[in-house]
């Protein structure tokens, strides 16, 4: 398990968590932007079952004092997880001051023009010194660009037409396709050979598969042997 660094109350001002909002109850805006969540989200935890990260959709993050919280989509942060009770103020979202960094990517779905993921949101995530910012445009709200990725390099964003995130050992990747039944084009993490995270009902269906050629292989094998006079049940 990988300790959470936490900045010392002694040596820094921690806001109060009583006096934030850490929940304002907005819904997710649309169905496709909701399914795209459970996406990226859920294949990380169904794929990346030993590593130490937090990855949620919809949930705030606080990164300045008297400064409020900003939402991304997506987000994802390495080496750190939920504290154990979360359901305590402080504990109930991403509050950089408690975490130690902030996460080192962020994803924005875009579904109108009124998000400014090229404007305000670009310049919090640069300030707060978000490693990656990725914006996906699948209607192309914001220009022709359906994906955008940023990089931080030193103080400021630029923007790179590398979508591996050689930092956090994932890339991102467009993928044509079904999920939860509907099929369409896909924003999805990917390994560096381009082979996307699989959600667990894929990582299900592979497996049957398997179990399936492994069972024809062994039949075959069965026909073989007795073919050959030999009984494949003694051996």
């Amino acid at each position: 398990m990988v300790e959470q660094l936490l900045i010392n109350n002694d040596d820094f001002y921690v806001p109060d968590a009583n006096q934030l909002i850490t929940e304002d109850d907005t819904p997710v805006d649309n169905f496709a932007s909701a399914k795209q969540q459970r996406l990226l989200v859920g294949s990380l935890y169904s794929s990346l079952q030993n590593q130490t990260f937090l990855a949620e959709a919809n949930v705030g993050i606080y990164h300045a004092d008297k400064q409020p919280s900003i939402v991304p989509d997506i987000f994802l942060s390495l080496d750190v997880q939920t504290p154990a009770n979360w359901w305590e103020k402080q504990n109930r979202c991403y509050m950089v001051w408690r975490f130690g960094k902030p996460p080192e990517v962020v994803i924005e779905i875009v579904s109108n023009q009124e998000g400014d993921e090229l404007s305000k949101k670009l310049q919090i995530y640069e300030q707060m010194r978000v490693s990656y910012y990725i914006v996906y445009d699948s209607t192309q709200q914001l220009g022709e660009k359906i994906l955008r990725v940023y990089e931080l390099r030193g103080r400021r964003y630029f923007e790179t037409s590398e979508t591996w995130l050689e930092q956090v050992g994932l890339g991102v990747t467009l993928w044509e396709g079904e999920f939860e039944g509907r099929h369409d084009t896909w924003l999805r993490w990917c390994y560096q050979d381009g082979s996307v995270l699989l959600t667990g009902d894929e990582l299900a269906q592979q497996q049957r598969q398997r179990a399936e050629q492994a069972e024809e292989r062994a039949q075959l094998l069965a026909e073989r042997l007795r073919a050959m006079g030999i009984d494949p049940d003694t051996l």
